[in-house]
């Protein structure tokens, strides 16, 4: 059986909870019965329009409306190195979306798949060739993919079509439920998503609702983006995928509201390198969902604080793209701290071919600006001082 968290832990991060139990999160699927019926709740995003934001969202607001219009030169002047930095960000954002579920391989199977010179030779490459195709068809096609549910399914099915699974492309027909086990063993509900039978109409409504909202030009996109994701994940409409879904969904809605800095920094790679923070606000978020109750906040500064690092980290390597080879490496070099390693520096020079990059490091060591220690893959540098 497939299983997928709305709240999954890294192998070393545990979550401590007011209840103080500590414990992994472990999934199952239940009858409908067990929990009885609830009410669906209701979803109108124009109601953002009359909540007052605290001054740290203002700030992301404002900083990313700004980083955006200097970007939008970068893609003008220097569309070269960008093309290059788009063929590192789909390799980063493949490899991430899936590592975050457990689903991985090995660097080389990975490249060979996202270049389409392999085929899948067990589940987990099947699910990163999925993921590979879906995100190729948000990147090259986002202006005309509608966020309505049919889409929503097209997207599904397609990150599911390498597999076996038979529910691609179908909302789930079974209860799913995310449950936490504490120390003792003992297992309780952690988060109980919507019923089979309310998905397809609360879908449907969060759709609706977010382009409502869009077409009256009340509230912000980068308010509106995070509230549909966090609604979408507190719905789990897929037996398996929803967070996987969750990250291309996120990447299409800020391509077509105009924020495609996804593109050149990987999104996905900025949660997988900080997991516990991203569930953590999902978790804070999602208190009182059913209620209606809850408070998006949390999300919202997560999904925000992500998207101004990434376009911080997009405008950091464009500075160090310059005429020449050496300087473009020098460059490279001095911007990172401690250990880095030769793929480092190339994914930081996007517009200087491998060989170049080892010519101007092994000049580096000669001149002794760095130093080089261990051996093939291995192989690691560092600045000296």
């Amino acid at each position: 059986m497939n299983r997928e968290p709305l709240l999954r832990l890294r192998k070393n991060c545990t979550g401590i909870y007011t209840n103080n139990l500590i414990f992994p999160v472990i999934y199952a699927i239940i009858d409908e019965k067990e929990r009885g019926v609830m009410g669906m709740r209701r979803f109108d995003y124009l109601k953002l329009n009359d909540k007052l934001w605290d001054n740290e969202i203002v700030n992301y607001l404002s900083q990313i409306h700004e980083v955006k219009g200097r970007q939008t030169l970068y893609m003008k002047h220097k569309p070269d190195q960008l093309d290059k930095l788009v063929e590192i960000a789909k390799i980063q954002s493949t490899e991430a979306s899936n590592e975050i579920e457990g689903i991985r391989t090995t660097q080389t199977r990975l490249r060979q798949l996202m270049n389409e010179k392999t085929t899948p030779k067990n589940r987990s490459e099947s699910e990163i060739a999925g993921y590979r195709d879906a995100l190729n068809v948000v990147h090259e096609s986002f202006e005309y993919i509608p966020l309505v549910p049919n889409y929503i399914l097209m997207l599904h099915k397609i990150m599911l079509s390498h597999t076996d699974s038979s529910f691609g492309g179908r909302f789930k027909n079974a209860q799913n439920y995310i449950s936490a086990t504490d120390i003792s063993g003992k297992t309780y509900t952690l988060f109980t998503p919507l019923a089979p039978y309310e998905t397809a109409p609360a879908v449907h409504e969060i759709c609706d609702a977010y382009n409502r909202a869009l077409g009256e030009g009340k509230v912000d996109p980068l308010i509106l983006i995070p509230v549909f994701i966090h609604d979408f994940l507190c719905i789990h409409p897929f037996l398996d995928g929803n967070g996987r879904m969750s990250r291309l969904l996120t990447t299409l809605l800020l391509y077509r509201a105009g924020y495609e800095v996804g593109k050149y920094i990987s999104l996905e790679a900025k949660i997988a390198a900080d997991k516990c923070s991203y569930y953590d606000a999902l978790e804070l978020s999602q208190n009182g969902w059913h209620e209606e109750r809850d408070d998006p906040t949390p999300f919202i500064k997560y999904l925000l604080g992500t998207i101004i690092s990434a376009y911080r980290e997009f405008e950091d390597r464009m500075k160090i793209i310059s005429p020449t080879s050496e300087d473009t490496v020098r460059k490279a070099v001095e911007s990172k701290i401690g250990k880095f390693t030769k793929r480092e520096i190339a994914e930081l020079c996007p517009n200087i071919s491998a060989s170049a990059v080892e010519r101007n490091l092994r000049a580096m060591v000669n001149r002794g600006d760095i130093e080089k220690q261990g051996a093939g893959k291995n192989t690691f540098y560092f600045r000296r001082f």
